[in-house]
């Protein structure tokens, strides 16, 4: 749906930069995720940007998408599959790889990395709380709302955009084909102009990473964008 809102207003989101998905010792590694930090902190500092707002998975520990949840029969994180149904509709499903635990509420692998300029920040979203779903958007669970509009998590985050004028959103952070890449989705159907910044992401598996770009673009509205380019560089030179 277009946004009513004219002009240029941007957002940034910086998705889930939080130790367990960052080496040395994160469980649930992004190769290289941490190289990128000096670019976001880069685009937080820029007065341009009206809007700065965090994510951070936190996860209940009896999160259903972590395996050592399922023991009937044993599953293996990045190997093994769940079907989660919709707890408002029963009949809705759908089916997500498991993972390791991982960003569990108060550990410190739920935390932002310290090096993260964290004071830039208007917002802070937690997400995955819910231990019944998935939810790799910042926005809200996979799932459909109902006839009535309600949802099974809502962060608030597309309240919050739409409530601040946001017409741009930027995306970076962890991981590419997965939170970010959902996150992005869902800004996109809310009707913001969307982009994600090349050099600011990380995947969980870099080989398919052309693939999930071009995925991305045609199907969700999504377009992955350099530094360098003019949609980027409208940040750094803004005149209005």
């Amino acid at each position: 749906m277009p946004h009513s809102h004219s002009g240029f207003r941007p957002a940034l989101l910086v998705v889930d930069m939080q130790e367990d998905f960052c080496p040395p010792s994160g469980s649930l590694t992004v190769p290289q995720g941490r190289t990128i930090t000096p670019l976001i902190n880069t685009l937080l500092s820029l007065p341009t940007i009206p809007l700065k707002v965090a994510t951070q998975d936190w996860h209940p520990p009896t999160h259903i998408s972590f395996a050592s949840n399922h023991s009937s029969p044993p599953k293996l994180p990045f190997v093994d599959s769940h079907t989660i149904n919709n707890p408002l509709n029963p009949s809705q499903s759908y089916t997500t790889l498991l993972w390791p635990d991982h960003c569990i509420q108060s550990t410190p692998g739920a935390s932002l990395i310290p090096e993260l300029s964290l004071q830039h920040f208007n917002h802070i979203i937690k997400k995955g709380t819910d231990p019944r779903v998935e939810m790799y958007s910042a926005f809200f669970d996979p799932f459909p709302p109902s006839p009535s509009g309600e949802r099974v998590c809502d962060s608030g985050l597309a309240k919050l955009l739409h409530n601040e004028k946001i017409t741009h959103v930027y995306v970076v952070g962890l991981a590419g084909d997965y939170c970010v890449k959902h996150t992005a989705y869902d800004a996109a159907k809310e009707g913001f102009q969307t982009v994600i910044i090349e050099e600011g992401t990380k995947s969980v598996n870099p080989g398919m990473w052309e693939e999930c770009k071009r995925e991305m673009e045609s199907i969700g509205g999504v377009r992955v964008v350099g530094v360098e380019s003019e949609e980027v560089q409208r940040l750094f030179n803004k005149k209005e």
